[in-house]
């Protein structure tokens, strides 16, 4: 599985990210977080807005920082 963060590196993408470390970890996830900074490849995914969130190139969040637990049930939701 591959978790990617979609933005460009403010304290609201700093945030998301670390939220899903903490997601995958609490979570026992075998899961790669991918930071994606590109603006190109961010809106090429259709994301307008970030921080965003992508499990395995499917973007689930957008414009919003999840905490751990929202981002842990995207997981599973995916699994």
């Amino acid at each position: 599985m591959v978790i990617q963060i979609l933005g460009t590196g403010c304290p609201k993408c700093k945030a998301l990210e670390a939220n899903a470390f903490k997601a995958v970890e609490e979570g026992n996830i075998a899961a790669t977080i991918e930071k994606v900074t590109d603006l190109d490849e961010i809106m090429n995914m259709g994301v307008m807005m970030t921080p965003a969130l992508a499990i395995d190139g499917d973007v689930k969040s957008m414009g919003k920082v999840l905490n751990k637990n929202q981002v842990l049930a995207l997981i599973k939701e995916s699994l």
